[in-house]
C-alpha cells in the first residue's frame, strides 16, 4: 500500500480539559471541526455531533455529559502505525513521532476514502504491469472467477476481455486443464510447465497463489506463447541437403583430422550405438550426423533433430518423450515425442550439453533399456531409435563441474567423433569453397564463377570463428550478390576485407585480372556485348559499367 502520509489530516481542532463546561465546548465547536476532551483517554466531539449535546445542563462539565451519554473514546496513532490494528469506531488522533504532541485527526470516512484511492492506484499499477508484459496474464479469485485478462491473453487465446472477465475460467477452458485450479486447490506455485490449451497453441506457464493470512484468496498466471518455437523446431528437422546416394561426399577435404572423423563415421553408420559429435559451432556436426544416417542401414527411416539449447526445459521433456493427457492438457490424444517419431531411424540431439540434469536421468534410462514413459503417462513405450548427439563443450568439463550425469557421459563417449575447427585444417578450404560454389550456383541458377587466387588467399588468412558454416554462408552471399564470372576481393564481406592483409597493389592486380577476362571475352564475341555478357554470366548493364570502369572501349 502507498504511504499513509497521503492521508488528509484534519488539524482544525482544539483541546479542552474534562472539567470544561458544556457551554464552552459548544462555543468551541463553532470555531473548530473537532473538540478533543483530554482525560485518562481521549474523547472527540465533531461539529456535526452538536445535536447530541442537547438536553444537558450547559453548566455541567463535559466529563458528566460524556459519562451520561456513554460517549465512546478515541484511539491515538502515529502516521507510521496508522494501519496496524487501529480502532476506527471514532476519529483517530494523529500524534507526532515522539507521541507527545497531537497534530490532527483522521475520521473513519477519510480513512475509507484514502484506502479506496490507494486501491485504485494499486490497481492501475497492476493493470499497467500486466499490459507491459508480453506474456498472457490471467488473475482469478478463490472461486476461479477471472478478474484480470490482459491484451496478450486476448491475442493468445482469441478471447476478448469483456467475454471472460467476471466469469468462471472453466467456462472457456476445461477445469482439469487449468493450471490456476491446481494452485488454488493446492496452494503451491507452478514454474515452467508446458501447457497446450488448444490444438494450435503451445505455452509455458508460471503461476502463483495469492495468499493472505495463510489462506489462498486467488491466483495469477503468466503464459509464454512458444507456438512459433515448436513449429520452427518441427520445420528444421531436416535442414541440410545431404546427397542421399553418397552422403559423405559433402565432406570435401584432405586433412588427416577430417579424414579420421569421416572414417570413424562410416564405420559406425550401420550400427545402433549412440554416437557423440564434439566440435565448435558451425564445424559441421549436423552435416556429419545426416551423413551417418543416410550412409548407414537406417537411411530409409526417419531422421529427426532436437536442439536442447533452443527449446525451453519445460517443453524439452515433452518434445523428447511425448505427452499423455493429464491435468495440464485438454488434448484427448497422446502426443508422440521425437524418440517415438524417429522409431527405427535416427534422432540427432543437438547441444546435449544444454540438456537439464533431470531430463538426462530419464534419457539415460532410454539408452540403457530402449524404453521410456510419456510425460504424464503410465504405459511403457518401446522404440529402436539410434541416437547421434552433439556438443560444443567437451562433456568431461561438464562432468567435472557436476553439470552432466556420469553414467550418461560414459555411455555417450564410447564413440566420440571430434570435428576440428576450420582454422585447424585450412588445407581443406579450397575444396570446400569449390563445393559450395557449385552448390549455390545451382541453387540460384547461375553459371559457377571462378574464384580468384587472391580470394582463396584471403580465405586462408582468415581464422573462420564460425567455422564451415561461416565459410558456407560467405560463399552463398558472394554467389547471390555477384553477377560476374570472376569472384574478386571486392566481393568479400567487410569482416574478411578487414582481416586480410592485402596491399593496394594486390587489389589492383585483382581488378586487372577481371579487366583481362572481360577483354578476352569481348574478343571472342567480336565485340558483341550481349554475347559477352551471356558468356560472363552478367547483365549487359553490369558489363557496360565494367567496360567504362576499365576503359575498354
Amino acid at each position: 500500500m502507498a504511504s499513509v502520509d497521503q492521508v488528509l489530516i484534519n488539524n482544525s481542532f482544539t483541546t479542552v480539559e474534562e472539567s470544561t463546561s458544556l457551554a464552552k465546548v459548544k462555543s468551541e465547536l463553532s470555531n473548530y471541526d473537532f473538540v478533543v476532551v483530554t482525560a485518562s483517554t481521549f474523547y472527540v466531539i465533531q461539529k456535526d455531533e452538536r445535536y447530541l449535546l442537547t438536553g444537558h445542563d450547559e453548566a455541567s462539565s463535559i466529563k458528566k455529559v460524556i459519562a451520561d451519554t456513554n460517549w465512546p473514546s478515541s484511539s491515538t496513532s502515529t502516521l507510521a502505525n496508522l494501519q496496524a490494528n487501529t480502532n476506527w469506531n471514532r476519529p483517530v488522533l494523529i500524534q507526532a513521532e515522539n507521541q507527545e504532541t497531537t497534530i490532527g485527526l483522521v475520521t473513519p470516512s477519510q480513512w475509507i476514502t484514502h484506502l479506496h484511492s490507494q486501491n485504485e492506484i494499486l490497481a492501475s499499477y497492476f493493470d499497467t504491469l500486466a499490459e507491459t508484459i508480453n506474456d498472457a496474464v490471467t488473475a482469478v479469485d478463490n472461486e476461479g472467477n477471472v478478474i484480470l485478462w490482459n491484451t496478450a491473453a486476448e491475442h493468445t487465446y482469441k478471447i476478448q476481455r469483456d467475454d471472460i472477465l467476471g466469469r468462471k475460467i472453466g467456462e472457456h477452458f476445461k477445469d482439469e486443464s487449468i493450471i490456476l485450479h491446481t494452485i488454488l486447490n493446492e496452494g503451491r506455485p507452478v514454474r515452467g510447465t508446458y501447457h497446450r490449451p488448444n490444438e494450435q497453441t503451445h505455452v509455458l506457464i508460471n503461476a502463483s497463489p495469492i495468499i493472505r493470512n495463510n489462506r489462498v484468496i486467488g491466483g495469477v498466471a503468466t503464459e509464454h506463447d512458444i507456438t512459433n518455437i515448436v513449429r520452427l523446431n518441427e520445420e528444421i528437422d531436416v535442414s541440410l541437403l545431404i546427397p542421399k546416394d553418397n552422403p559423405f561426399s559433402s565432406f570435401a577435404g584432405i586433412s588427416p583430422e577430417i579424414k579420421q572423423a569421416v572414417d570413424i563415421a562410416k564405420k559406425v553408420a550401420s550400427t545402433d550405438m549412440p554416437i557423440l559429435l564434439t566440435g565448435e559451432p558451425g564445424s559441421g556436426k549436423e552435416m556429419l550426423a545426416q551423413a551417418i544416417h543416410y550412409g548407414g542401414s537406417k537411411h530409409k527411416e526417419p531422421f529427426l533433430s532436437l536442439n536442447c539449447a533452443t527449446i525451453p526445459s519445460g517443453l524439452l521433456e515433452i518434445e523428447l518423450f511425448g505427452h499423455q493427457k493429464d491435468v495440464f492438457s485438454e488434448d484427448p490424444t497422446t502426443i508422440a515425442g521425437k524418440l517415438e517419431q524417429a522409431h527405427n531411424g535416427t534422432l540427432f540431439i543437438e547441444e546435449i550439453d544444454k540438456m537439464p540434469l533431470e531430463i538426462q536421468v530419464k534419457f539415460l534410462r532410454y539408452l540403457e533399456e530402449q524404453s521410456f514413459y510419456h510425460v504424464g503417462g503410465t504405459e511403457e513405450i518401446q522404440v529402436q531409435t539410434r541416437i547421434v548427439a552433439s556438443t560444443t563443450t567437451p562433456l568431461e568439463e561438464l562432468l567435472k563441474a557436476g553439470e552432466f550425469h556420469e553414467n550418461l557421459y560414459y555411455l555417450l563417449t564410447v564413440i566420440n567423433i571430434i570435428i576440428p575447427p576450420l582454422r585447424d585444417h585450412k588445407e581443406d578450404i579450397e575444396a570446400l569453397t569449390q563445393q559450395f560454389v557449385q552448390e549455390f550456383s545451382k541453387k540460384y541458377k547461375k553459371k559457377a564463377p571462378f574464384i580468384s587466387s587472391e580470394v582463396l588467399e584471403a580465405f586462408m588468412q582468415y581464422d573462420w570463428p564460425g567455422n564451415i558454416r561461416e565459410l558456407r554462408n560467405t560463399i552463398e552471399r558472394m554467389i547471390f550478390l555477384s553477377d560476374q564470372s570472376l569472384i574478386t576481393l571486392t566481393h568479400l564481406p567487410d569482416n574478411l576485407k578487414d582481416a586480410s592483409s592485402f596491399t593496394e597493389v594486390q587489389k589492383e592486380e585483382d581488378s586487372l585480372q577481371e579487366a583481362r577476362l572481360i577483354e578476352e571475352t569481348l574478343q571472342k564475341t567480336y565485340g558483341n556485348k550481349s554475347a559477352a555478357a551471356d558468356l560472363l554470366g552478367i547483365s549487359r548493364g553490369t558489363l557496360y559499367n565494367k567496360i567504362k570502369e576499365y576503359g575498354l572501349n
